[in-house]
């Protein structure tokens, strides 16, 4: 089980010392910063949905942690509160813990393995507490009720997932009686003032729900409920491309799938929409063994915007992160392309190409490191590689339709 984590502290060195312990015990983390000396309150409407645990330092603005303590308390549902306190003043510590918080700890003198076990105890009460809350909306009997949420037309069927941003429902289409996911955004869109994700959300997944493209996954409705807004999209039972590459796949199947990414990608790409998020776990399965995209990167993009994330902030996974999404610089089609590059040199190999300690060490190797090299079997497929890792964006194939026209190639030359 993964940690989501926000750091609050005013000293990037301590920010970073908390990383640093964060990420030694859980490898996957990528622990959010805030610094609120230059950004002052976070918003009033800021909840703190998106995360596990907040790692708060007594030395904001000052010395005026307990305060932040109290507020962030008053906040509903917000996660629990981790607090490093400077000194070992009894008073001090009676009062972060009355504060609420869930553990106090020495600012400078703590051990990893103290703050690894606080941490661990934080992460089970928070799921929890989610998983409390769920069950206790589900018992509800109006069977157009998701959680918190009434959505007309639609019939509860099942809970399939809970995530940081959002949750998912297999869900019954009244009107069809046929069966929809449901994807269910928590966090209230907009409640930055100011803030115009909410409507970028609905116009970019508008364009994608009037896409036909048979990788892409069919979305049937965008709407608002209660304030919250949802997807009704097509459900899959066969799982996503994560579980069909547990066992390591042959070239002309892998190539396969890469060839359907692309077209999908390339439909994507023409109305101006980047994924953003190409993983296997964005990539669901058919009964035809077809695949098809989920996501397109918007419900980070939906959740980070309604939190605290400022420009330049590094989303995504870093294992499939192109270069320059790694370091936070603009970005084209060409970085879905190198995401899509990592993918295919896992489906080959079963191994990720690069593989550090901490997810910063990761987008490092992406940035630096050399493209790694396929087995001697594989060497035909080693050039088609090559230009989906290059480091350059401009140093890769122009298109997702251009990729097509390879693997095409790669096809006919391997049945010949």
């Amino acid at each position: 089980m993964n940690l989501r984590a926000l750091i609050v502290s005013d000293r990037p060195d301590y920010r970073q010392l908390l990383a640093h312990h964060v990420t030694l015990e859980w490898r996957d983390a990528l622990p959010a910063e805030y610094e609120p000396a230059t950004r002052g309150r976070l918003p009033a409407g800021f909840t703190g949905v998106a995360y596990d645990v907040v790692l708060l330092d007594h030395e904001v603005q000052g010395g005026r942690g307990l305060d932040w303590i109290a507020d962030f308390r008053s906040r509903p549902a917000f996660p629990p509160i981790v607090y490093f306190a400077t000194g070992s003043d009894p008073a001090v510590l009676e009062r972060a813990r009355g504060a609420g918080a869930i553990a106090v700890l020495p600012r400078t003198e703590f051990e990893h393995a103290d703050l690894c076990g606080t941490l661990r105890r934080a992460l089970a009460q928070r799921h929890n507490v989610l998983a409390d809350t769920s069950r206790a909306a589900l018992s509800q009997v109006s069977p157009d009720r998701f959680g918190s949420v009434h959505i007309r037309g639609y019939r509860c069927v099942r809970r399939l997932a809970v995530g940081g941003s959002s949750s998912v429902y297999l869900a019954c289409d009244t009107r069809t009686d046929e069966q929809r996911v449901l994807k269910i955004f928590r966090q209230v869109p907009d409640v930055v003032e100011g803030s115009t994700t909410f409507d970028r959300f609905l116009r970019e997944y508008e364009l994608v729900a009037h896409l036909r493209h048979p990788n892409i996954a069919r979305i049937y409705d965008i709407g608002v409920a209660d304030d919250h807004v949802y997807l009704s999209m097509e459900y899959f039972p066969g799982g996503d491309l994560r579980a069909r590459m547990r066992e390591k796949l042959d070239p002309a199947t892998a190539l396969g799938y890469v060839r359907q990414m692309a077209g999908a990608l390339g439909a994507l790409h023409e109305v101006g929409v980047l994924h953003r998020d190409v993983k296997p776990g964005n990539l669901l399965m058919r009964q035809d063994d077809s695949v098809a995209f989920i996501d397109f990167g918007l419900a980070r993009q939906l959740r980070l915007e309604s939190d605290i994330t400022g420009a330049g902030a590094i989303f995504g996974t870093p294992h499939y992160m192109s270069p320059e999404q790694g370091h936070g610089t603009p970005l084209d089609e060409r970085s879905d392309l190198y995401s899509l590059g990592v993918v295919l040199y896992e489906m080959l190999t079963g191994d990720k190409p690069y593989v550090a300690e901490t997810p910063l060490a990761v987008i490092y190797l992406h940035a630096n490191a050399p493209i790694p090299r396929l087995p001697a079997q594989l060497s035909p497929l080693q050039s088609l590689l090559d230009g989906l890792l290059a480091k350059k964006p401009q140093d890769r194939p122009p298109s997702a339709t251009a990729i097509v026209a390879r693997i095409d190639e790669l096809l006919q030359s391997a049945a010949a």
